[in-house]
């Protein structure tokens, strides 16, 4: 069958020729998929189906064996390479790093079906292309086993060798890892254990609270107090006119910036230390000390702190997500999750957690810590606001001209209208809590607000690319918005740069908790705040940009 296929040429080509060329093409899958130190290392495990099939046989049967068992090898190497070099162009990732692993594991298959609806347009090439290696492979591999001959000795020799060293590099353990027999298993094994960790960290949780009231935390002032966070998702600062886009998309944080005159105030360089929910949320909540996956160990958590220290503590979300209902929801006082439907095809809207927001603000208790959390401009973009909320459908204004002048494609255009679009039915909600926070201040007590997006996005901001973007800064480029009943903002603090993963400290500062390990200068709030720039997976030469 596979005789049929070939053109007349790659009959006639012979099997040394051939061989060189299925070297060369695999060799050439591998230089674009792995790190350079890594491609010899890869190849050598590859090199051994390869070197079979330049021994001769005589038995029919067994040379079709040959081929079956070497075609399947050499596609797992070529299926591994297509693997490796989409998340490296997507996601500037490799499959076993943290950020990939907690993707997969937080993800369900519903989640998986909206993804590759969502990507087929960057899948596409990648597929088309992986296929028709696929089809190169086999027509190589038949034509390099297609040979009888016997071999020179010189040729056994160093066939010999060469067989010795893929027998080495398979003993190597930092060799044999990556072979893709034995990665993807491994891989997928690190996917079901992180899944399990999550699935019921009960355990972990008691420890948190443990650690919590060994810590002793203890309030600096007296007196009722009611704090909110609101915790949002992919939400971008340079796409909110509050700081400076050119759409309206934030007017209302606006006018409440205004209004408040000095109360509420924007810092104007905020980013966020991951370009992922699970990994940022992991960080944000234990001051940025504590990864995903890790053992609790002597690590803290801001809801123990607070519930150690006398607050009551909710937590009202719009996510349908197991990871972060088990890592940080369930420390709470009181859990409230209102979307019942996971997945990017999701249509709860944000709106819907006033009402819960609003209960929770008049209850009786004296002290509490609300934590909302928001899908935000979570991607679809198009079904995080009302259908018939359509600001800037079919606009004609400075940000489409700049998108066009960039070169920036139409579905990107049509993206960034969308994710526009949310933003500013965002800007509603968002606004909204604000109102409630600050009418349901407690009498002879005092009440303080912070917003906050887990990471960025990018939606032709410096790529054609919609989505998650750990290899951008619009990855992580995010709001930061505080708000406090008792007292104006030093309006230098507008201009202070700021870091999520620390942001529990500062939330901290807004509860007046105080515990043996605080740490002032990581409190952007605080005189002795000490700004550290964060590790990205991405350079940025200013944070004051």
């Amino acid at each position: 069958m596979f005789k049929r296929l070939l053109p007349a040429a790659g009959r006639r080509m012979n099997a040394p020729v051939a061989a060189l060329l299925l070297s060369l093409a695999l060799l050439t899958a591998l230089i674009l998929a792995h790190d350079r130190h890594r491609v010899a290392q890869v190849f050598v495990l590859a090199l051994g189906p390869l070197l079979w099939l330049r021994w001769p046989l005589r038995s029919a049967a067994v040379a079709r064996l040959r081929l079956v068992v070497v075609t399947a090898l050499l596609a797992l190497f070529v299926v591994d390479a297509a693997a490796r070099l989409y998340l490296q162009q997507a996601y500037q990732a490799a499959p076993d790093s943290a950020l990939v692993v907690a993707a997969i594991a937080n993800t369900t298959p519903q989640e998986t079906q909206e993804y590759l609806q969502a990507h087929g347009r960057d899948l596409w090439p990648l597929a088309l292309g992986l296929l028709s290696a696929l089809a190169a492979v086999t027509a190589l591999v038949w034509r390099s086993g297609h040979h009888q001959a016997a071999i020179p000795r010189w040729q056994r020799w160093v066939l010999g060798l060469l067989v010795l060293l893929c027998l080495a590099a398979l003993l190597i353990k930092p060799w044999r890892r990556h072979h893709p027999l034995l990665f993807w298993p491994q891989w997928a094994q690190s996917v079901v254990q992180l899944q399990q960790g999550w699935s019921d960290q009960r355990l972990e949780r008691e420890q948190l609270l443990a650690n919590a009231r060994a810590q002793a935390p203890v309030l600096s002032v007296d007196g009722p107090s009611t704090v909110v966070l609101i915790l949002t998702d992919s939400v971008n600062r340079d796409n909110m006119s509050l700081y400076g886009y050119p759409r309206p998309t934030t007017p209302e944080l606006a006018a409440l910036r205004d209004e408040e005159q000095g109360r509420l105030i924007a810092i104007r360089h905020a980013w966020s230390a991951e370009s992922g929910t699970v990994a940022s949320l992991s960080g944000l909540f234990s001051f940025g000390e504590r990864d995903i996956g890790e053992p609790a160990g002597n690590s803290q958590h801001i809801l123990a702190l607070a519930r150690a220290a006398g607050y009551r503590v909710w937590w009202m979300s719009n996510h349908d997500d197991l990871a972060i209902e088990q890592q940080h929801a369930r420390l709470a006082d009181e859990v409230e999750m209102i979307n019942r439907a996971p997945g990017r095809s999701t249509v709860s809207l944000d709106g819907e957690l006033l009402d819960c927001l609003e209960e929770a603000l008049t209850d009786p208790a004296p002290r509490k810590l609300i934590v909302v959390h928001l899908l935000g401009a979570h991607p679809h973009y198009a079904l995080r606001a009302p259908e018939h909320f359509k600001p800037f459908a079919d606009v004609d204004d400075a940000v489409e001209q700049r998108l066009q002048r960039d070169g920036q494609p139409l579905w990107i255009r049509s993206a960034r209208r969308a994710y526009d679009t949310a933003i500013a039915y965002h800007d509603t909600v968002v606004a909204q809590s604000l109102r409630l926070t600050r009418q349901h201040t407690p009498a002879s007590g005092r009440a303080a607000w912070m917003f906050l997006s887990d990471h960025g996005q990018e939606v032709g901001h410096e790529v054609a690319r919609a989505g998650h973007s750990p290899g951008t800064r619009a990855g992580y480029r995010v709001p930061a918005v505080v708000w406090r009943s008792d007292g104006a903002f030093d309006p230098a603090l507008a201009d202070a740069r700021f870091r999520v993963d620390w942001s529990a400290w500062t939330l901290a500062s807004l509860m007046h908790l105080r515990w043996q390990d605080d740490r002032p200068e990581r409190d952007v709030l605080d005189p002795a705040y000490a700004w550290e720039p964060p590790r990205l997976q991405v350079r940025v030469a200013r944070y004051d940009h």
